[in-house]
């Protein structure tokens, strides 16, 4: 664990209000396979993913493989465990400094994607739909540019 800077680590006082929300895993005598990684790693494993929002894979290797903290996470999840973080933080913040629960505000903005969603209308045809609307000066009309192979 020499290879990452300590702000990367999990501070002593939040693991000890974290440990006891994880859930507990089988005994030695009942579990097979691979011994369990140090809870502790995977908890800075998973908050480093979340923090710099790089992929699992790409955590560096001090944490686990990024496929052991992405399984643990999601168990994590299934159990609560970040709920519960949560609520517990927001319970600490009370006692320490007071939260008006009276009076309560989000932020909050709607935009358009820049680059995502899906289009709700039609395909364009552009050449087809531009081309029938004003007929040329020689009043004669052009044949379709485009041969469906329907005529001849």
């Amino acid at each position: 664990m020499k290879g990452i800077s300590k702000r990367w680590r999990m501070p002593d006082d939040i693991w000890e209000f974290m440990e006891p929300l994880l859930p507990r895993g089988k005994s030695r005598k009942t579990r097979r396979g691979r011994k369990r990684l140090n809870l502790r790693q995977v908890a800075d494993g998973i908050f480093y993913v979340l923090r710099t929002g790089c992929q699992w894979k790409a955590a560096p290797p001090e944490f686990g493989s990024g496929s052991s903290l992405h399984r643990y996470f999601q168990a994590w999840v299934l159990h609560g465990v970040f709920w519960r973080l949560w609520q517990q933080g927001l319970l600490e913040y009370d006692e320490l400094a007071g939260i008006k629960w009276d009076w309560q505000s989000i932020d909050g903005a709607m935009t358009k994607a820049p680059l995502g969603g899906e289009k709700n209308w039609k395909e364009s045809n552009g050449p087809r739909q531009i081309r029938d609307q004003e007929k040329p000066a020689y009043r004669w009309r052009r044949r379709p540019a485009i041969d469906h192979g329907l005529g001849s």
